[in-house]
């Protein structure tokens, strides 16, 4: 007896059309997978679709002797302009028979081998345009790799030249083509009665189609019209015969078959070499790897055939690729005996002449196949080795069976060829680096707005690439070193200042020095460290300043981090670190300043002195860098005044009239507050919760962040132009040459300005409060102030709040913004899942409003907390999906039980999982136990989503387990979360003898104190089996935990 398969509940007459989201329907049902399991089932259209998102069932869908290919609802809807192509003919017709047998032959690997020379031609018109346009032009990377693709098969198989690269808009094809398959996929969800009602629709539709037609009746005509000898495709078409039959396509056959030769030969490749060079760019590593194949195999010559056989890891990379992001995202199969059939043991049945629709993204990450880090790109499972040992149905994105794509070979040699000489002449890095995959879904899929910067290696000039890409190659790399920076045009001592930075300290701070470098005689250059790669100056000290996030680089540094690893000789290269950390991550703190430091000076570099650090936690990080720089750095560059007088170099700044303008560009995105709600507000605590809606395309996993880009309140702005005697709409003008983040060059107004570039807020360093001695005559101020920068490290006084408590400071405006630092993201954890909602995602946070030391009726405020306060349902804020480490994400085996501890609003994480769990179990799917200790201070107040956590409580999705720190007597005497863990030491044991997984969130000292009581409770587990082992041996265990991720914890302060 089958059991029934599980969906969403529909509505009447409608079904599900409203669990699809119609921009992203992949998504859509990637999120109904996960909720609902590996098979579902939606009503669309008074019909039932089937979907598999698993291995499982997949694989018995791909036994030909039981399925076939299904046209699914979309490619009939393509069938009107494409008709019975290969890729869109039902199954058995006539004219699918005859071309497949017909042009098999011109797929095998002698024709495609002679389609090399123009795949290389069309290739070079790529790589000479980038060299053209100069490292400094933004790519849009799927734009140029379809002009690459498309000119690719129109000369390969049409003999047509489209001539995609030397036009300003895409040839008219495309968009008729790209418009087509957009409406195709429209079409699919709307009543046929509601068809004839979208008249303007259906005008353009036809009008695609027709020229589609038109194209492809040209191409026709003008090779009937001039016979030629190549063996292209076309020609396959035009004279072949099928070796069965004898027949000839007719013309409407060839016809179908050139638009589906046209769309499907260039769109999935296109969207495979952009989705290869997204994962390139967020992986250095494997970067830097693919890129030394190239230039190990091929060298500095023209990429030849024979060269492409021998690039094992660039084949891996887009195996991976595939394997991750499909861009054909799946495809549909049928009973193809005449009668049901049944999936999983018989477990499920399958109605004969229904389709089920195979979900590949879901399908190739099954970890049940690849592993808990199957959502990760690790191109080395896809090595030879490796990919001939996976499942055979594990991998699938050219289709299975009889009905696979046939041009797999032709898109296989075009990708490996395009990466090789894309790697072997350009460095490249993202224009954001910051960018988090988004996709843009027709019926393949792309990344969407994903543009990236292309500078050629060694500075080579676009003549000087031409004479490669035709024969000419170069004995050596120019060793021309430059950095693509922003500088001043005042001469001076050269001196190059980069930086990796996510949050903006480290930028922050490379703007100050470069500012303070200027004053000095210096003529400083500022750029990211990625520009740096394959160019760092040997002619100009090169200071560098970077954090590390967890022991990773930042966005920006990555790959220039990879690239220090394996770059031979530094030699002649004068550098100096300073670096930010965090303490908590006592295994990674300052890893990556290390790492710099170390790997330049072993390499041959000269260090111009001792690396400096700073503890943000601490919070001292602006006083520690003035101390290094006076101190440390301009001694070693010779210059010896290490007075504060370089404070005073504040920015050149012009007053205008007052008018309103506005030009904000930040990179990220507006997202319209959908809802906010207190959680608490007693005894001084005041928890929040926001809820945004993301912008179209965005996604996020339970688990991940979502960074905020604040504004200062109103109430700070007002003080400041009381302060400066400024009118509210007063603008101000920054002028060319100032280093600051800051808008340059034009005019702004000033309460824009202080409302969303500065930190008005922040504490005034130990240097801040000495460089204001200077801008007053009155001795007791002076006093005043020197008494304050004694005492800096304990004070929360910004440099507004000692203006305004000392009048008689005479502070030039342009001062006042260059002393404060630039308005940085903050980052939460994500409180919601997205199978409840994935165009949703909420925050969970604790409102910072105390008391200020030192300071009567003055309060410390949170500049986040504070404007997260302000936010009303219908506003917008600037918003950013950050994914965080794969392993703070639930088990991918939704039976393996889970632990999590938190305190206070650390909660944010596990209520999204807990959310989730509780969404898969209303699905159907049956999970493993999980347990939630929770630390708060009163029952009665401090209880942060009390009602949904006992809610899903009762459905089985979670088992909760208090600490009262001010009533322990109400939490079984346990007054911290981790004293409960041990109280619960039985559940705790029976759930980590089945593999369970441990989640810890909240301060640092939560994570050292459940820490402790874990090993606290393995040495009495021990010592009940009679066995004893020494500290060493329980901190090697614990250690264990964390390298086989079954311990992860997100720690903060």
């Amino acid at each position: 007896m089958s059991e029934e398969i599980p969906g969403p509940p529909g509505l009447p007459f409608v079904g599900n059309v409203f669990d699809i989201d119609p921009n992203n329907t992949i998504n859509s049902f990637s999120h109904l997978a996960d909720k609902y399991g590996p098979i579902f089932k939606l009503s669309v259209g008074g019909q039932w679709r089937y979907f598999v998102a698993g291995f499982e069932p997949f694989s018995e869908l791909t036994d030909d002797k039981r399925f076939r290919k299904g046209i699914a609802p979309a490619l009939k809807q393509v069938r009107n302009g494409a008709g019975s192509g290969l890729f869109t003919a039902f199954h058995g017709e006539h004219d699918w028979e005859i071309a497949h047998r017909t042009l098999l032959p011109a797929f095998g690997p002698l024709p495609i081998q002679n389609m090399f020379d123009e795949m290389y031609d069309i290739a070079s018109q790529l790589i000479l345009k980038w060299a053209r346009n100069g490292p400094g032009t933004p790519i849009s990377v799927t734009d140029d790799f379809t002009r690459l693709t498309l000119d690719s098969i129109a000369i390969c198989a049409l003999d047509t030249r489209f001539n995609s690269f030397a036009r300003t808009e895409q040839h008219p094809f495309v968009k008729a083509m790209v418009d087509f398959l957009v409406e195709s996929g429209n079409r699919q969800n709307r009543p046929a009665v509601a068809q004839m009602f979208y008249r303007e629709a259906n005008k353009k539709y036809n009008d695609d189609i027709n020229l589609m037609h038109s194209v492809a009746q040209e191409v026709l005509d003008r090779r009937r019209k001039n016979p030629s000898d190549k063996k292209d495709l076309l020609n396959a078409m035009v004279i072949g015969k099928d070796p069965k039959t004898g027949e000839q396509l007719s013309d409407e056959n060839i016809m179908n078959n050139m638009i589906t030769f046209l769309i499907a030969g260039h769109e999935t490749t296109a969207g495979m070499l952009s989705f290869t060079t997204y994962y390139l760019l967020k992986n250095p590593s494997a970067y830097r790897r693919a890129q030394q194949e190239v230039d190990s195999v091929v060298g500095t010559g023209p990429v030849k055939y024979e060269h492409t056989k021998k690039l094992p890891f660039i084949e891996a990379c887009l195996r991976e690729t595939l394997r991750l992001e499909p861009t054909a995202p799946g495809f549909s199969r049928e009973p193809s005996q005449g009668h049901d059939e049944t999936l999983c043991g018989g477990k499920y049945l399958i109605p004969d002449g229904s389709k089920v629709f195979c979900l590949l993204q879901k399908i190739q990450r099954d970890p049940a196949v690849f592993g808990e880090d199957a959502d990760e790109f690790k191109p080395e499972r896809m090595l030879d080795e490796n990919f001939q040992k996976l499942p055979g149905s594990s991998w699938k994105p050219f289709g299975t069976g009889p009905r696979g794509c046939i041009g797999r070979p032709f898109a296989w040699q075009e990708g490996v060829l395009a990466l090789a000489m894309i790697l072997q002449n350009f460095e490249l890095r993202l224009a954001d680096p910051g960018y988090q995959l988004h996709i843009k879904q027709t019926l393949t899929v792309k990344p969407a707005d994903l543009y990236m910067y292309a500078t050629p290696r060694g500075d080579h000039t676009g003549s000087q690439l031409e004479r490669r890409l035709y024969g000419g190659a170069f004995s050596e790399r120019a060793t021309d070193h430059k950095v693509e920076a922003t500088s001043t045009q005042k001469s001076g001592t050269p001196i190059t200042i980069l930086f990796g930075s996510n949050t903006g300290t480290c930028e922050g701070l490379a703007q100050t020095l470069a500012s303070r470098a200027g004053a000095r005689g210096f003529a400083p250059s500022v750029a990211t460290l990625d520009s740096a790669v394959d160019k760092l100056p040997t002619d100009r000290p090169v200071i560098i300043l970077t954090a590390s996030f967890e022991g990773e680089p930042a966005d920006n540094a990555a790959q220039f981090v990879e690239w220090i690893g394996h770059a031979d000789s530094f030699k002649g290269v004068k550098y100096a670190v300073f670096g930010c950390g965090h303490h908590d991550w006592v295994s990674t703190f300052h890893k990556i300043p290390k790492y710099i430091d170390k790997t330049l000076q072993d390499k041959s570099a000269t260090r111009l002195t001792e690396r400096g650090e700073s503890d943000v936690a601490l919070g001292g990080v602006f006083d520690d860098f003035d101390a290094w720089i006076d101190e440390k750095l301009w001694p070693s560059l010779g210059s010896q005044d290490t007075s504060v007088s370089d404070e005073l170099n504040g920015l050149n700044v012009e007053i205008s009239p007052p008018t309103r303008i506005s030009a904000l560009k930040h990179s990220v995105s507006e997202a319209v507050v959908e809802s906010t709600a207190e959680l608490s507000k007693t005894g001084g605590r005041d928890a929040r919760s926001a809820t945004f809606r993301l912008p179209t395309g965005t996604s996020y996993t339970a688990g991940d962040y979502l960074n905020v880009l604040p504004l200062n309140t109103p109430q700070v702005v007002k003080r400041v132009l009381k302060r400066f005697g400024f009118a509210w709409d007063t603008e101000i003008t920054i002028k060319e040459g100032s280093h600051t983040a800051l808008p340059v060059g034009q005019t702004s107004p000033v309460a824009l300005v202080l409302s969303s570039y500065v930190e008005l807020g922040s504490p005034a360093s130990k240097k801040n409060m000495l460089a204001m001695t200077h801008l007053t005559e009155d001795d007791a101020t002076k006093k005043a102030l020197e008494g304050l920068a004694t005492n800096s490290a304990d004070s929360k006084l910004s440099v507004l709040d000692i203006l305004e408590m000392h009048p008689l400071i005479q502070c030039p405006f342009g001062l006042f913004l260059s002393l404060l630092p630039y308005m940085r993201i903050r980052q939460y954890s994500i409180s919601s899942s997205p199978l409840v909602d994935p165009s949703l995602a909420s925050i969970t946070y604790q409102v910072l409003d105390v008391p200020m030391a030192g300071a009567k009726d003055k309060h410390f405020l949170g500049v986040t907390t504070n404007y997260l306060k302000r936010l009303e349902p219908g506003q917008k804020a600037q918003i950013a999906i950050k994914k965080s480490h794969y392993s703070f994400h639930l088990p991918s085996d939704p039976q393996r039980p889970i632990v999590m501890v938190c305190a206070g609003t650390g909660i944010a994480p596990f209520h999204a999982f807990v959310e989730e769990r509780a969404e898969k179990i209303k699905g159907g799917q049956k999970l493993g136990r999980a347990l939630l200790f929770i630390g708060c201070r009163d029952p009665e107040h401090d209880l942060l989503y009390a009602d949904q956590l006992a809610e899903w409580e009762k459905l089985g999705a979670v088992e909760v387990f208090y600490a009262f720190s001010r009533k322990p007597e109400d939490s079984k005497g346990s007054k911290y979360a981790q004293d409960r863990v041990y109280s619960e030491k039985d559940n705790v044991f029976e759930v980590f003898s089945n593999n369970a997984k441990v989640f810890i969130c909240g301060s640092s000292r939560l994570g050292t104190g459940v820490k402790e009581v874990s090993k606290r409770l393995y040495a009495e587990k021990l010592k009940e089996k009679g066995e004893n082992k020494s500290e060493e041996e329980i901190e090697e265990w614990f250690k264990n935990l964390k390298v086989q991720e079954r311990w992860t914890s997100d720690v903060f302060d």
